[in-house]
């Protein structure tokens, strides 16, 4: 779907990798169909999606286009014998669709039944390093509190930002994002947390293969363009040696450390746009409680935390 933050990600990520030896077809909405779009040194005209659009049988599909399309579509694309991986929301906590990190559960690709879904942005960033120190030394408890970019929240979440809205023509939040931090992602749900909040909880269990861990959550919108920040608060089963945390982050694939307090070198936004990598800093013991430790991670929300991730899976298929 190209026209949305997403899809356009995923060309690019796709051109940067040079996937040449693929037979593309462009899909959007009425709205942006007949359109032309250079890609890989082609022109392609884009394609309206329609019930009889996978009829031409295709491989592979990746659907970054929202849950309202997705939920009507991908069953439409898999019965014809399509792989979908699909970037919505819709299917991650079904039990027979696998959520996947490439880094983390590249094992789990196999047991698709036509659709791997494609987790939240800001789980993917954290379940690298969680999957690293869960290895080693078990999990027992995580504390989320994330510093979520208006991209996250698509085109018009970044045009709120952009125009510095009083409140008056907002599209996209229901207070000006400029100057101001939202503790408030996606709706609200019974029990006071938002959906963004069960999202994180839920789909870190599912990756880490770990259905009863103790997870909370806070996230929250900051006037930053792109690249989410997370605190990520995680009590240990085993004792721990920092350096060890750190030897263990600089090896896992996926991850960059950086980690220096005396030269201010910590993960910023600024330096992560544009990576594929996940950035980690302020690698440091908690106190408060027995084998507490504290991590700060940023990664590119529309490349790892969305496309970059849909495009390894599709690298793995193939």
């Amino acid at each position: 779907m190209p026209h949305g933050l997403v899809g356009r990600t995923v060309l690019r990520v796709l051109e940067e990798k040079n996937f040449k030896s693929v037979n593309y077809v462009l899909f959007s909405s009425s709205k942006s169909a007949n359109t032309k779009i250079s890609f890989l040194n082609r022109n392609y005209v884009i394609q309206e999606l329609k019930d009889d659009s996978f009829d031409k049988h295709f491989d592979y599909a990746i659907f970054c286009a929202g849950g309202t399309v997705s939920e009507k579509y991908v069953p439409i694309a898999v019965n014809k014998g399509c792989i979908v991986i699909d970037n919505s929301s819709v299917f991650r906590m079904d039990n027979d669709v696998p959520l996947v990190v490439p880094e983390v559960n590249p094992e789990d690709i196999r047991k698709n039944n036509g659709i791997i879904a494609n987790p939240n942005c800001s789980t993917i960033q954290a379940v690298l390093p969680l999957k690293a120190i869960d290895d080693k030394y078990g999990i027992k408890r995580i504390v989320y509190s994330t510093y979520q970019a208006v991209s996250g929240a698509g085109r018009s979440g970044l045009e709120d930002l952009e125009s510095k809205a009083d409140g008056n023509n907002l599209k996209k939040f229901p207070y000006s994002i400029y100057n101001n931090c939202i503790p408030h992602i996606d709706v609200f749900m019974e029990d006071g947390y938002t959906k963004e909040e069960h999202k994180m909880i839920d789909e870190t269990r599912k990756i880490l293969h770990k259905p009863n861990l103790p997870i909370t959550a806070t996230t929250v919108r900051v006037p930053v363009s792109n690249c989410h920040g997370e605190s990520i608060n995680i009590e240990l089963e085993k004792d721990f040696d920092v350096y060890d945390i750190r030897i263990l982050l600089e090896n896992y694939p996926g991850i960059i450390v950086a980690d220096n307090p005396e030269k201010n070198y910590y993960p910023l936004a600024s330096v992560a746009n544009g990576h594929d990598e996940v950035f980690v800093g302020r690698i440091r013991r908690d106190y408060s409680v027995e084998n507490g430790l504290n991590l700060w991670v940023v990664a590119d929300n529309l490349r790892k935390g969305a496309a970059s991730n849909a495009v390894q899976i599709l690298e793995k298929l193939l």
